[in-house]
């Protein structure tokens, strides 16, 4: 919880308001002095007095979180007065399964790489015998794991010969 010292500055709630904080202000631990503009948004969206009520009617542990929640909301609301923060949450969605359809193209491309890539177990051998030095100590040393996001990505139930 912000403290704020009562004898030096008022809150900025109290400042903003014009008039003088008490030592039991409901806005002084919440509304700093150092933050003026934290208030003068929840005040311009939501008014003093609809604050002052709903602090008073939230039990005092949860104070802070909707004082939080207030202040986040009345910034949202200022800069898109339509959406306020429903607005950001839609974009970050949106963003989300962006990502998310871009995520599994990807993965696609992987499984399919690997695919297209994978050895059969006569071809394997012989191309990891062809240049490998693996191949010269141990000629039956081919392996092949399936990828870790998908159980069988080619068909195969995956081969791994050797000793």
């Amino acid at each position: 919880m912000a403290s704020s010292s009562y004898s030096s500055s008022p809150c900025a709630a109290c400042k903003f308001l014009r008039r003088k904080c008490m030592p039991d202000c409901i806005f002084a631990p919440y509304f700093p002095p150092e933050e003026p503009q934290k208030f003068a948004n929840v005040h311009k969206i939501f008014g003093a007095s609809n604050v002052s009520k709903l602090l008073n009617e939230v039990q005092p542990h949860q104070r802070e979180d909707a004082v939080n929640s207030l202040a986040y909301e009345a910034e949202a609301r200022i800069k898109d007065p339509v959406y306020g923060c429903v607005g950001a949450i839609s974009v970050l969605q949106r963003q989300v399964i962006r990502l998310q359809k871009e995520l599994d193209a990807t993965n696609a491309d992987l499984i399919r790489y690997t695919c297209n890539e994978m050895p059969t177990l006569q071809d394997g051998m012989r191309r990891i015998g062809e240049g490998s030095t693996l191949a010269h100590h141990s000629p039956t040393a081919a392996y092949y794991y399936p990828s870790p996001w998908s159980n069988d990505p080619c068909g195969d139930a995956g081969f791994h010969t050797g000793g």
